[in-house]
């Protein structure tokens, strides 16, 4: 594949990110992303898919997910009572055998662009269950004793919010990065995509506000960028107007629709009481 990434339309890639991606790639290891919750993880997959002209296949990680799950499963239930209706098709156990999202990546024909979102949320022993198939690009199907092979081995993206720490063998078979938070210039940069044309003045209050908020020592969980790009489309969709932004921002006050930044009473509590310290 000789296409590179960078950045697109809808999304501001960083050129160490562009750089990790493009490793990735061209070392065909997976790309283990790691970063603030909507810091553009789980978007990167989507546009690396579209960069690359590739189907996107998505598997989301839950707490009860294994990794059974992204293989295969036996649907041995339905065979069972297909069994009982005197079904014909019960006397073949492949047709209860059930793809998952890494055999659907296995069996694209095309080479495919694999999310798996979140890894952190299932059981630790969950990332060492997937080292052989994606190191050998294969697995085994013990119902139907056939192996399943990759036809082309597709562009694995993981994520991880960091909840918990993830086995160092499995992290040796990834390329790694770390997207950091960007600064005022970057979200400039992510603001102009999503919202092109808009006025500066309140570009410049809007992300002082931002900044006051994220940065109050203490705050439990800081506003990410997805919600700054929420509260930005609600300040336009309500016509605040700049000087009152302004004015909360000199007063050090809670910003209006703060709704979309701070997620908590904690941190709303938290905020009114720096406020009122600050006006005293």
């Amino acid at each position: 594949m000789s296409a590179r990434f960078s950045s697109t339309e809808r999304y501001v890639a960083s050129e160490e990110l562009a750089l990790a991606v493009n490793a990735a790639v061209a070392l065909e290891r997976p790309l283990l992303i790691k970063g603030e919750p909507g810091t553009g993880k789980t978007l990167l997959a989507q546009e690396v898919s579209k960069s690359f002209g590739a189907p996107l296949i998505e598997w989301h990680v839950k707490s009860t997910t294994k990794a059974q799950h992204g293989l295969y499963e036996y649907d041995a239930v339905n065979r069972l009572r297909d069994a009982q209706l005197g079904q014909a098709r019960a006397s073949e156990i492949s047709n209860y055998i059930v793809p998952g999202k890494l055999w659907e990546a296995f069996a694209s024909e095309q080479r495919a662009v694999l999310l798996i979102d979140e890894i952190d949320k299932a059981d630790i022993e969950f990332p060492n269950d997937l080292l052989r198939e994606l190191d050998r690009m294969e697995f085994f199907v013990y119902e139907t004793q056939q192996t399943v092979r990759a036809n082309f081995r597709p562009i694995v993206i993981i994520t991880s919010n960091n909840e918990k720490e993830l086995p160092d063998a499995f992290l040796r078979r990834c390329f790694f990065h770390y997207i950091r938070f960007p600064d005022e210039a970057g979200l400039r940069a992510i603001v102009d995509v999503h919202f092109p044309g808009l006025k500066q003045d309140l570009l410049r209050e809007a992300l002082a506000a931002f900044f006051l908020v994220r940065e109050a020592p203490g705050l439990k969980k800081k506003p990410s960028t997805s919600e700054l790009l929420d509260w930005l489309k609600l300040l336009l969709a309500e016509d605040i107007p700049t000087e009152v932004l302004h004015e909360k921002n000199q007063r050090k006050i809670i910003p209006p629709l703060h709704g979309a930044l701070l997620k908590n009473e904690q941190d709303v509590h938290l905020f009114e009481r720096i406020a009122f310290m600050t006006r005293r």
